[in-house]
Protein backbone atom coordinates (compact mmCIF):
# COMPACT_ATOMS: atom_id res chain seq x y z
CA UNK A 1 0.00 0.00 0.00
CA UNK A 2 1.34 3.41 -0.93
CA UNK A 3 0.79 6.43 1.34
CA UNK A 4 -2.11 8.73 0.47
CA UNK A 5 -1.42 12.45 0.62
CA UNK A 6 -3.42 15.00 2.62
CA UNK A 7 -4.09 18.75 2.42
CA UNK A 8 -3.00 19.54 5.98
CA UNK A 9 0.26 21.36 5.18
CA UNK A 10 -1.12 23.32 2.27
CA UNK A 11 -4.07 24.46 4.39
CA UNK A 12 -1.62 25.57 7.10
CA UNK A 13 0.40 27.51 4.52
CA UNK A 14 -2.71 29.19 3.08
CA UNK A 15 -2.43 31.88 5.78
CA UNK A 16 0.37 33.31 3.61
CA UNK A 17 -1.76 33.36 0.45
CA UNK A 18 -2.26 31.10 -2.57
CA UNK A 19 -0.27 27.88 -2.30
CA UNK A 20 1.31 26.27 -5.36
CA UNK A 21 2.64 22.73 -5.17
CA UNK A 22 5.55 21.82 -7.44
CA UNK A 23 7.36 18.61 -8.31
CA UNK A 24 9.91 17.60 -10.91
CA UNK A 25 10.40 14.54 -13.09
CA UNK A 26 13.21 13.53 -15.42
CA UNK A 27 16.09 14.62 -13.20
CA UNK A 28 17.92 11.30 -13.56
CA UNK A 29 17.05 10.50 -17.17
CA UNK A 30 19.73 10.17 -19.83
CA UNK A 31 17.55 11.80 -22.48
CA UNK A 32 14.65 14.16 -22.78
CA UNK A 33 13.72 17.26 -20.79
CA UNK A 34 13.31 17.81 -17.11
CA UNK A 35 9.71 18.72 -16.35
CA UNK A 36 8.26 20.61 -13.40
CA UNK A 37 4.58 20.42 -12.58
CA UNK A 38 2.89 23.29 -10.75
CA UNK A 39 -0.62 23.09 -9.32
CA UNK A 40 -2.66 25.62 -7.33
CA UNK A 41 -4.15 24.40 -4.06
CA UNK A 42 -7.90 25.10 -4.10
CA UNK A 43 -8.30 24.83 -0.32
CA UNK A 44 -10.64 21.86 -0.60
CA UNK A 45 -10.16 18.11 -0.41
CA UNK A 46 -9.54 16.30 -3.72
CA UNK A 47 -12.31 14.06 -4.99
CA UNK A 48 -9.80 11.25 -5.60
CA UNK A 49 -7.06 10.04 -3.27
CA UNK A 50 -3.75 11.29 -4.66
CA UNK A 51 -0.22 9.95 -4.20
CA UNK A 52 3.31 10.45 -5.44
CA UNK A 53 3.44 9.44 -9.11
CA UNK A 54 6.33 7.05 -8.35
CA UNK A 55 3.97 4.90 -6.27
CA UNK A 56 1.42 4.65 -9.08
CA UNK A 57 1.36 2.48 -12.17
CA UNK A 58 1.21 4.14 -15.57
CA UNK A 59 -2.44 3.10 -15.82
CA UNK A 60 -3.26 4.58 -12.40
CA UNK A 61 -1.56 7.86 -13.32
CA UNK A 62 -3.54 8.08 -16.54
CA UNK A 63 -6.73 7.43 -14.57
CA UNK A 64 -5.93 10.17 -12.02
CA UNK A 65 -4.35 12.92 -14.09
CA UNK A 66 -7.58 14.58 -15.25
CA UNK A 67 -9.07 14.57 -11.77
CA UNK A 68 -5.84 15.89 -10.25
CA UNK A 69 -5.59 18.72 -12.78
CA UNK A 70 -9.26 19.63 -12.42
CA UNK A 71 -9.02 19.74 -8.62
CA UNK A 72 -5.80 21.82 -8.54
CA UNK A 73 -6.57 24.07 -11.51
CA UNK A 74 -4.80 25.93 -12.91
CA UNK A 75 -2.00 23.46 -13.48
CA UNK A 76 1.05 23.87 -15.66
CA UNK A 77 4.11 21.90 -16.68
CA UNK A 78 7.30 23.76 -17.49
CA UNK A 79 10.14 21.99 -19.26
CA UNK A 80 13.83 22.49 -19.91
CA UNK A 81 15.34 20.55 -22.79
CA UNK A 82 18.31 18.21 -22.75
CA UNK A 83 20.33 21.02 -24.36
CA UNK A 84 19.37 23.32 -21.49
CA UNK A 85 20.42 20.66 -18.98
CA UNK A 86 23.80 20.63 -20.75
CA UNK A 87 23.96 24.44 -20.75
CA UNK A 88 22.80 25.16 -17.19
CA UNK A 89 23.39 21.95 -15.27
CA UNK A 90 20.54 20.00 -13.71
CA UNK A 91 19.74 22.53 -10.97
CA UNK A 92 19.71 25.47 -13.37
CA UNK A 93 17.52 23.51 -15.79
CA UNK A 94 15.07 22.65 -13.01
CA UNK A 95 14.93 26.32 -12.04
CA UNK A 96 14.23 27.35 -15.62
CA UNK A 97 11.50 24.71 -15.99
CA UNK A 98 9.98 25.69 -12.64
CA UNK A 99 9.93 29.40 -13.50
CA UNK A 100 8.28 28.58 -16.82
CA UNK A 101 5.59 26.63 -15.00
CA UNK A 102 4.95 29.53 -12.62
CA UNK A 103 4.82 31.95 -15.55
CA UNK A 104 2.09 29.79 -17.11
CA UNK A 105 0.07 29.89 -13.90
CA UNK A 106 0.37 33.68 -13.70
CA UNK A 107 -0.73 34.00 -17.32
CA UNK A 108 -3.80 31.94 -16.33
CA UNK A 109 -4.55 34.54 -13.65
CA UNK A 110 -3.30 32.60 -10.62
CA UNK A 111 -1.52 34.20 -7.68
CA UNK A 112 1.75 32.63 -6.57
CA UNK A 113 2.32 33.49 -2.92
CA UNK A 114 3.71 30.25 -1.50
CA UNK A 115 5.50 27.45 -3.34
CA UNK A 116 5.73 24.03 -1.72
CA UNK A 117 8.60 21.89 -3.01
CA UNK A 118 9.40 18.24 -2.39
CA UNK A 119 12.75 17.59 -0.72
CA UNK A 120 15.14 19.71 1.34
CA UNK A 121 16.68 22.01 -1.29
CA UNK A 122 15.17 25.18 -2.73
CA UNK A 123 16.20 24.78 -6.36
CA UNK A 124 13.55 27.26 -7.54
CA UNK A 125 14.68 30.61 -6.12
CA UNK A 126 16.89 32.27 -8.76
CA UNK A 127 20.42 33.21 -7.83
CA UNK A 128 21.25 36.85 -8.76
CA UNK A 129 23.74 35.77 -11.41
CA UNK A 130 21.34 33.26 -12.96
CA UNK A 131 18.18 35.34 -13.18
CA UNK A 132 19.04 37.03 -16.45
CA UNK A 133 20.44 33.80 -17.88
CA UNK A 134 17.28 31.88 -17.06
CA UNK A 135 14.96 34.40 -18.69
CA UNK A 136 16.93 36.40 -21.26
CA UNK A 137 15.93 34.11 -24.13
CA UNK A 138 12.33 33.53 -23.05
CA UNK A 139 9.91 35.76 -24.95
CA UNK A 140 7.02 34.73 -22.69
CA UNK A 141 8.78 35.82 -19.48
CA UNK A 142 6.43 37.18 -16.82
CA UNK A 143 7.79 38.40 -13.49
CA UNK A 144 6.97 35.76 -10.87
CA UNK A 145 7.88 37.92 -7.90
CA UNK A 146 9.45 36.41 -4.81
CA UNK A 147 7.09 33.78 -3.46
CA UNK A 148 7.71 32.17 -0.09
CA UNK A 149 9.33 28.80 -0.82
CA UNK A 150 8.80 25.93 1.62
CA UNK A 151 10.42 22.53 1.31
CA UNK A 152 9.24 19.28 2.82
CA UNK A 153 10.76 15.84 2.56
CA UNK A 154 8.33 13.46 0.83
CA UNK A 155 5.93 16.30 0.03
CA UNK A 156 5.11 14.48 -3.21
CA UNK A 157 3.81 11.57 -1.12
CA UNK A 158 2.21 13.46 1.77
CA UNK A 159 0.87 16.78 0.38
CA UNK A 160 -2.02 16.53 -2.06
CA UNK A 161 -1.18 19.59 -4.16
CA UNK A 162 2.40 18.33 -4.66
CA UNK A 163 1.08 14.85 -5.47
CA UNK A 164 -1.14 16.45 -8.11
CA UNK A 165 1.87 18.30 -9.57
CA UNK A 166 3.85 15.06 -9.56
CA UNK A 167 1.17 13.18 -11.48
CA UNK A 168 0.57 15.95 -14.02
CA UNK A 169 4.32 16.40 -14.65
CA UNK A 170 4.97 12.67 -14.99
CA UNK A 171 2.10 12.02 -17.41
CA UNK A 172 2.94 15.08 -19.53
CA UNK A 173 6.62 14.16 -19.80
CA UNK A 174 5.83 10.48 -20.50
CA UNK A 175 3.52 11.48 -23.36
CA UNK A 176 6.21 13.75 -24.79
CA UNK A 177 8.88 11.05 -24.64
CA UNK A 178 6.60 8.51 -26.31
CA UNK A 179 5.97 10.98 -29.16
CA UNK A 180 9.63 11.62 -30.02
CA UNK A 181 11.13 10.19 -33.23
CA UNK A 182 12.69 6.90 -32.17
CA UNK A 183 15.18 4.96 -34.29
CA UNK A 184 15.46 2.30 -31.60
CA UNK A 185 16.10 3.88 -28.19
CA UNK A 186 12.74 2.74 -26.81
CA UNK A 187 11.45 6.10 -25.59
CA UNK A 188 7.90 4.79 -25.16
CA UNK A 189 9.02 2.19 -22.64
CA UNK A 190 12.02 3.79 -20.89
CA UNK A 191 11.01 7.49 -21.12
CA UNK A 192 14.69 8.36 -21.50
CA UNK A 193 15.88 6.57 -18.37
CA UNK A 194 18.80 4.16 -18.29
CA UNK A 195 17.16 0.81 -18.99
CA UNK A 196 19.26 -2.08 -20.23
CA UNK A 197 17.67 -1.79 -23.67
CA UNK A 198 18.34 1.96 -23.76
CA UNK A 199 22.03 1.51 -22.95
CA UNK A 200 22.31 -1.21 -25.56
CA UNK A 201 20.73 1.11 -28.13
CA UNK A 202 23.14 3.87 -27.15
CA UNK A 203 26.08 1.55 -27.82
CA UNK A 204 24.63 0.63 -31.23
CA UNK A 205 23.12 3.94 -32.39
CA UNK A 206 25.21 6.54 -30.59
CA UNK A 207 23.97 9.67 -28.85
CA UNK A 208 20.98 11.50 -30.32
CA UNK A 209 20.01 15.17 -30.16
CA UNK A 210 17.58 14.25 -27.37
CA UNK A 211 20.34 12.96 -25.08
CA UNK A 212 22.15 15.00 -22.46
CA UNK A 213 25.43 15.37 -24.28
CA UNK A 214 27.53 16.37 -21.28
CA UNK A 215 26.53 13.32 -19.24
CA UNK A 216 28.71 10.21 -19.18
CA UNK A 217 26.17 8.10 -21.04
CA UNK A 218 28.43 5.15 -21.80
CA UNK A 219 32.15 4.80 -21.09
CA UNK A 220 32.87 3.72 -24.66
CA UNK A 221 31.06 6.78 -26.06
CA UNK A 222 32.45 9.38 -23.68
CA UNK A 223 35.79 9.75 -25.46
CA UNK A 224 34.75 8.91 -28.99
CA UNK A 225 32.86 11.78 -30.66
CA UNK A 226 32.65 9.80 -33.91
CA UNK A 227 30.03 7.60 -32.26
CA UNK A 228 27.64 10.52 -31.69
CA UNK A 229 24.65 10.31 -33.99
Amino acid sequence: MHPVSTTKLERDLAKFGTVVGMDEVGRGALAGPVAVGACVSPGTEPSHALADSKYLSAHAREELVSAAAKWAWPCAVGMASAAEVDELGITGALRRAGLRALQMLILEGAAVDVVLLDGTHDWLTPKPDLLSLDNADDDTFVEVGSPRVTTKVKADATCSVVSAASIVAKVTRDHLMASLPDPGYGWASNKGYASTAHRKALAELGISAYHRQTWRLLPQLANDPTKKA
